[in-house]
């Protein structure tokens, strides 16, 4: 099946804080297009970190969320990257189909898949994050990336305010990238939007990454 074209690295069964007034699961799929230095989960993106975790099974993710009907009201799919995955959008589907609301957290730069997702209405909400102010030489600090990616960054915050499907941008802060002109620069593009920021934590080298727990 498509959606077996995706790599899960954890599942945390509950939780009220990953999206606001909701009880959700949250996915945490494998892998990212993206290397901040200051990633909270580099043990879902750099392999040599994994420390022989599997993957969990899609099918346990199904399974479990089967089970959990009537219980839990959403999914969050976050990562890593998400949209790095091809079979992301039949797994969502699968989830809808469960009869759940789904979240996606993205960092934008694949935006022909979220444009596909946004079209299709499968997705409830959106989380996008800005890693810096969107040109390359600012996000150049942050993480390496083509100008491909910048391109595919730009229009997904623009597929995102023309949607209609709930969203935000947020960015996590890090005092010597994000001065205070930074945090003006970005209020003021991002105003009219709904814009979180989030102060850095350091979770230490393996991150929050969640195992999968049978039963």
């Amino acid at each position: 099946m498509a959606c077996e074209e995706i790599r899960i690295g954890g599942l945390v069964k509950q939780s009220l804080v990953d999206w606001d007034g909701v009880l959700a699961a949250v996915v945490f799929t494998r892998g990212c297009n993206f290397r901040c230095g200051y990633c909270h989960n580099p043990a879902l993106v750099v392999p040599e970190l994994a420390h022989g975790r599997a993957d969990v099974p899609v099918g346990a993710v199904f399974d479990y969320l089967s089970r959990r009907r009537g219980w839990l009201d959403g999914v969050v799919v976050t990562g890593g990257e998400p949209t790095v995955h091809a079979g992301l959008p039949d797994f969502i589907r699968r989830v809808k189909a469960l009869g759940y609301r789904v979240k996606l957290d993205t960092n934008g730069t694949n935006s022909v898949m979220l444009e596909r997702l946004l079209a299709d209405r499968v997705v409830d909400y959106v989380a996008m994050d800005i890693k810096n102010v969107p040109d390359a030489a600012h996000y150049g600090r942050i993480t390496p990336l083509s100008s491909a990616m910048m391109d595919n960054v730009l229009r997904s915050i623009g597929l995102l305010r023309r949607s209609g499907v709930e969203h935000e941008f947020r960015t996590t802060l890090l005092p010597e990238v994000h001065t205070p002109a930074v945090r003006a620069c970005l209020s003021k593009m991002f105003a009219g939007s709904r814009y979180v920021f989030h102060d850095f934590r350091n979770t230490g080298p393996d991150g929050l990454v969640a195992d999968y727990p049978e039963g």
